[in-house]
């Protein structure tokens, strides 16, 4: 019986699943202002984002500050993104399983924020609105 995968597919979502990554603690946990991946801080600054390496948040404490927030609104565990209607109305179906927030609030510093207008990405956070 085949679920329409090829052999290297299939290798490649078992091997995605089983790097997904979730966060450790429900206690300081941090989402990339980019995809919106949440994970505590210190698995931040200890991997940085795997969607987002080009932010360079490993090993850089500051960088991890500028790139993450703590506010942030609900959560939602994903683990076949292609597959999830959730993934995709979150629009992280073209990203690494783990677990993402539903919404999140933040601003980049325009340094960080023309970087990526430059290198045509999108990103998920929102200004605070009053």
């Amino acid at each position: 019986m085949s679920d329409g995968y090829g052999d290297e597919e299939a290798g490649e979502e078992v091997e995605n699943l089983a790097n997904a990554r979730t966060p450790t603690s429900l206690r300081a946990m941090r989402a990339c202002k980019r995809c919106g991946m949440l994970k505590g801080i210190d698995q931040f600054i200890e991997e940085g984002c795997e969607n987002c390496p080009f932010l360079a948040m490993r090993d850089d404490i500051d960088r991890c500050n500028r790139c993450t927030t703590a506010f942030f609104e609900g959560q939602a565990a994903v683990m076949d993104p292609r597959k999830s209607w959730v993934a995709k109305w979150l629009r992280v179906d073209a990203y690494l399983p783990g677990v993402y927030a539903i919404s999140v609030t933040g601003q980049f510093d325009q340094e960080i924020e023309d970087k990526l207008v430059n290198m045509s990405c999108r990103w998920r956070c929102r200004p605070a609105t009053s």
